[in-house]
């Protein structure tokens, strides 16, 4: 808790100068012709690099979507690998543009660093992954465990809650780095690797023996995963949250990366307003009118990124739960575009 608090305490003095540095994002932006986008240092499903440094990812497409926006391109973004420790100065201090790397959104970060949160890409929970040779079935089982946890991440703090709560022991080791981290549970270092649970899944793909290791079933915490960008220009603010929001509301009206031409020629009033046959709505984010039509062409909708990403149609094979759509049973939710 006190590495968090003083963590905290060294950001909250760099976002002074964010919130004194009002950029103006969508100029620097188009006059440099590229989007500079901070992402993880490499975890499948959300933000990784293949052999040829190719970027794929859920939070990649946020950040292919926002260029397709802004500069008609989904191609134009320069992807900053970044570690926990270092995602939020990298923002605060005009390195990349947005940060769309999994960081989960919290009071503390939301008001101290200078940063907004723009939206909600994954509603995720923290776990635990321990090797099925250890016969171990829930994490009450846990008492006296070691337990590998990157530092700099929410990680940390939800361990100590979560078993001081339950009255158990633990030695914690942490690590600078999610390579690091995992690496280290792999070779035996510690009993257990704590991490959200999508990441658990997506880390274990890497693992020599990937079935020899389970995930636990207690999700300890909450944490809703999203972009953020500099506080002090709303116009940028607007735009990285309405490209969320597009992606969203787009899966929603059954809008997909392959009708989306055709959808755009509807007569229905929803569709001609989100997809700039109506209206000057593009025009008030500073964008054109087909904004949506260039979002959906590049990366398809919500619901399309989530599947080819972590989804069904990945390795990573997550079920949507919480993230499917509010009207499919799921938590997922956007305000209309209208």
């Amino acid at each position: 808790m006190k590495r968090v608090c003083m963590m905290l305490s060294v950001l909250a003095a760099a976002a002074v100068t964010a919130q004194a540095a009002s950029a103006q994002t969508l100029k620097s932006v188009t006059d440099r012709g590229m989007l500079s986008c901070g992402v993880s240092q490499g975890l499948p499903g959300f933000s990784s690099p293949d052999d040829k440094g190719n970027w794929t990812g859920l939070d990649v497409d946020v950040c292919r979507a926002i260029a397709a926006a802004v500069l008609n391109d989904p191609t134009k973004v320069k992807f900053v690998p970044l570690s926990a420790k270092d995602r939020f100065t990298a923002l605060q201090s005009g390195e990349i543009d947005v940060l769309s790397r999994n960081s989960t959104w919290t009071l503390s970060r939301d008001t101290a660093l200078g940063l907004n949160y723009t939206g909600v890409t994954y509603y995720d929970g923290q776990g635990f992954m321990v090797r099925k040779a250890l016969k171990v079935n829930s994490a009450l089982e846990l008492n006296s465990a070691s337990i590998c946890v990157q530092t700099g991440t929410t990680n940390e703090q939800n361990v100590g809650d979560y078993f001081k709560a339950n009255n158990m022991k633990y030695e914690l080791i942490a690590f600078a780095t999610a390579d690091e981290t995992i690496k280290s549970y792999e070779l035996g270092r510690c009993d257990v690797f704590t991490s959200d649970v999508s990441q658990l899944y997506a880390m274990r793909l890497k693992f020599a023996a990937p079935n020899d290791h389970t995930v636990l079933p207690e999700v300890i915490s909450k944490e809703p995963l999203g972009p953020l960008v500099r506080q002090g220009d709303d116009q940028w603010f607007d735009i990285v949250k309405w490209t969320l929001f597009a992606m969203i509301n787009a899966e929603e009206l059954g809008v997909t990366q392959k009708n989306v031409e055709e959808m755009a020629k509807s007569g229905k009033p929803e569709l001609r307003r989100m997809l700039g046959g109506d209206g000057n709505l593009g025009e008030t984010l500073g964008l054109s009118k087909d904004w949506v039509v260039r979002i959906v062409k590049a990366v398809g909708n919500y619901g399309e990124a989530f599947d080819r990403n972590v989804g069904a149609g990945s390795r990573l094979g997550i079920a949507r739960g919480l993230n499917k759509l509010w009207n499919q049973g799921g938590i997922q939710y956007a305000p209309p575009i209208r």
